[in-house]
C-alpha cells in the first residue's frame, strides 16, 4: 500500500445522535426489517447523523422514501433537537404531499418520540413506527445512506464552517444522490430515474 500510495480510510471522531433513555412513548415496529414499498410515499425512514466542521458539529436529519431510496426531506443545524427532525419531516410533506396512512419509521431517539414531533405526524395523518430497542439493523436503509454520504463525500472534505458543510451536503443530496447516483437495488437507476420509470 505504501509503495502504491494507498492509505486506508480511518474512522472519524464519534458523536452520539440517539438517546433512547427517556420516558416518552415508543411506537411499535411496523416495518420489522421489511425495507420495501410498492409505491412512492407509503413508507419513509428517517435518522440523524453528524458532520464535523471547524466551527463544531453539524447535525443532519433526513427522510428517505423506501420505494425509490430518494431523500425527500432533510434539515441541518447545530443542535440535535426535535425541531431538527420536524423541519426535515415538514420539508418532505411539503414536497411530496403524501396521502394519510404513510408509515414513518425511525429509531427510538427522544427527538422522534417527543410530543412536538408526534403532533406533526398526527396532523398529517402519518403512522409512526420505531426500531426495536438496541437493534441498528431495524433502520438499516437510513443508516446506509449516511454511510454512503460520508464515504463518497464528507470524509474527503475539511469543512471550515457549518455553512460550507451545509452547502456541500445540499449539493450532494439534491444534485448528485437523488438525480444521478445509481443504485443496484433500483436496477442501476438513480432515485429520480426510478420514480420516473415506475410512476409514469
Amino acid at each position: 500500500m505504501r509503495i502504491n500510495g494507498i492509505a486506508a480510510k480511518t474512522r472519524r471522531r464519534f458523536k452520539a445522535t440517539t438517546n433512547s433513555r427517556h420516558c416518552l412513548a415508543v411506537a411499535p415496529n411496523l416495518l420489522n426489517k421489511c425495507f420495501a414499498a410498492i409505491e412512492p410515499d407509503r413508507v419513509w425512514v428517517s435518522d440523524i447523523t453528524y458532520v464535523w466542521t471547524h466551527e463544531g458539529w453539524l447535525y443532519l436529519a433526513t427522510v428517505l422514501d423506501l420505494f425509490s431510496r430518494r431523500i425527500v426531506g432533510w434539515a441541518m443545524g447545530d443542535r440535535i433537537t426535535s425541531e431538527l427532525v420536524i423541519r426535515a419531516l415538514n420539508q418532505a410533506v411539503w414536497k411530496r404531499k403524501p396521502a394519510p396512512g404513510l408509515i414513518f419509521h425511525s429509531d427510538r431517539g427522544g427527538q422522534y418520540a417527543s410530543d412536538a414531533f408526534r403532533a406533526v405526524l398526527t396532523r398529517h395523518g402519518i403512522i409512526q413506527s420505531m426500531s426495536a430497542k438496541g437493534d441498528c439493523y431495524d433502520n438499516a436503509v437510513a443508516e446506509s445512506f449516511f454511510h454512503t454520504l460520508k464515504m463518497e463525500y464528507v470524509y474527503f472534505e475539511s469543512f471550515k464552517t457549518r455553512a460550507q458543510a451545509q452547502s456541500g451536503i445540499f449539493e450532494y443530496i439534491e444534485v448528485f444522490y437523488n438525480r444521478t447516483r445509481r443504485h443496484s437495488t433500483l436496477g442501476n437507476m438513480s432515485p429520480q430515474e426510478f420514480e420516473q420509470a415506475k410512476v409514469a
